[in-house]
């Protein structure tokens, strides 16, 4: 898998460097406060609320983050799953619709 963040010796950019080197005097530059709300963090956060709002599932997220426990992703990212009643009631109104539609409003081939 090719690297798409490196040093310039092209070996991997650590997530210190580029908190450090290239995220935070990013988010400074452009006036947005350097804080716990604005970090790296929440840029794991946002990939991850994402993937799981498109319907991917828990063991694959969890091996794009890295982590070798599903549940562990699943106990940590749980609240950004949809809810199972968003998910109930789309999957009936697509089941009983008079054209048939996918759940986002896309025809289906």
């Amino acid at each position: 898998m090719p690297l798409y963040l490196t040093t310039p010796a092209g070996t991997a950019l650590s997530r210190t460097a580029f908190n450090s080197g290239v995220w935070k005097p990013a988010i400074r530059a452009t006036g947005v406060p350097d804080n716990r709300h604005n970090g790296m963090h929440v840029l794991r956060h946002t990939y991850a609320s994402v993937l799981l709002d498109a319907g991917e599932s828990i063991k694959a997220l969890s091996a794009y983050l890295g982590h070798s426990d599903p549940g562990f992703t699943l106990r940590i990212y749980t609240h950004l799953l949809p809810t199972s009643e968003d998910r109930t009631r789309r999957a009936i109104d697509h089941a009983f619709a008079d054209d048939p539609q996918t759940p986002d409003g896309l025809e289906t081939a």
